[in-house]
């Protein structure tokens, strides 16, 4: 599976300078993206998104037209429990965004992709097609 990195639509071009001169350039700009692990057994291929305070309503796990598995998460804290009283002297959690595209490999179950999010952590199990399906979809083009 290859990731197709995309910038989330966020300005960080000024907090990056500025962080910069600050020291911490790196942390900061590494930490919009969340971390993943992705797993391969005999069975299926196994995507962990770490997604600390996300539930299942913030994301959206769907195979793309081209068949690539695309994984798009968005926070907003606009609901009641997120509203608080009295006033912020620095929010930075109010909102996150993040989009990013798996190309899956031939031997991948579409069909069968499951997600789920537990503790913080977004699951998504990807089952590989059985050899002789994968073998059965190849086809010989007679050349003329």
């Amino acid at each position: 599976m290859l990731p197709a990195k995309r910038i989330n639509g966020q300005n960080w071009i000024p907090d990056f300078f500025t962080d910069f001169f600050e020291g911490n350039a790196l942390t900061k700009f590494n930490g919009t993206t969340p971390a993943m692990n992705v797993r391969e057994d005999d069975k299926s291929y196994n995507i962990e998104l770490a997604a600390p305070g996300m539930c299942k309503k913030d994301f959206d796990v769907h195979i793309s037209k081209d068949g690539n598995l695309v994984i798009e998460m968005e926070k907003k804290c606009e609901d009641k429990e997120c509203k608080k009283e009295g006033k912020y002297i620095r929010k930075e959690f109010s909102y996150s965004k993040f989009h990013q595209t798996l190309v899956l490999p031939d031997n991948a179950d579409r069909d069968g992709v499951e997600a789920c999010v537990e503790n913080g952590v977004l699951n998504v199990r990807i089952p590989k097609l059985q050899t002789e399906k994968v073998e059965n979809e190849k086809r010989v083009i007679e050349v003329k």
